[in-house]
């Protein structure tokens, strides 16, 4: 990562996720949270301000608890570059009562399970949605992100800079769902391709 607070990444649609996983083992990535259950929750306030400015406000559950803000991103080689900043919190109600006491509301749910490794100083996080199953990886610059993808056999022209909640957005679109969370509930019995999500699997 470029500086503390400086995310870069990109996500790679991919169909079989356990091949991936073994080649990062292979390559001695080492896991650093098995595969878990992640819970999240945007806010906004009621005017959508943060929507409008392209900033996401976000209470997560995953192997810890965590309060994150992300700017704007800027699109950079496939990848993702945007600030980020963390804070990790010990009560994930208590949490939600201090956004709701700032005005802010719940305006999307959205679960996925992740499994993360550490790859020397670079992250990937193998994510299973309910629309579909990604490689993310996050490094210090989209040069050594395309690198890694190539390593584990990724294309990486195939590199997809949008958010998951984009790809979401992108989806209700073009298969006219309505849901308005991202929940393994909500897509039970979908299926859903790469082309209703505008990706190219890379594997």
């Amino acid at each position: 990562m470029t500086s503390s607070h400086q995310e870069i990444e990109a996500k790679f649609y991919v169909r079989h996720l356990a091949a991936i996983e073994a080649r990062l083992r292979a390559l001695g990535a080492v896991c650093r949270v098995p595969r878990t259950f992640e819970y999240n929750l945007r806010y906004d306030n009621p005017a959508g301000t943060l929507l409008q400015e392209h900033k996401v406000l976000r209470l997560r559950r995953f192997d810890d608890i965590r309060l994150t803000f992300k700017g704007p991103g800027q699109a950079i080689a496939g990848a993702l570059a945007r600030t980020e900043i963390e804070l990790v919190v010990n009560d994930f109600e208590n949490a939600q009562l201090f956004l709701n006491g700032l005005g802010y509301q719940v305006v999307m749910i959205y679960e996925k399970y992740r499994t993360l490794y550490e790859w020397g100083t670079a992250y990937a996080a193998l994510d299973e949605l309910p629309y579909g199953h990604f490689v993310e990886i996050e490094a210090e610059n989209p040069e050594k992100i395309t690198a890694l993808a190539c390593t584990l056999g990724l294309n990486p022209k195939t590199a997809v800079a949008a958010s998951y909640q984009t790809l979401f957005v992108h989806l209700k679109q073009t298969r006219s769902l309505t849901m308005p969370h991202l929940t393994f509930e909500a897509f039970s019995g979908l299926v859903i391709s790469p082309d209703d999500l505008g990706v190219s699997p890379a594997d």
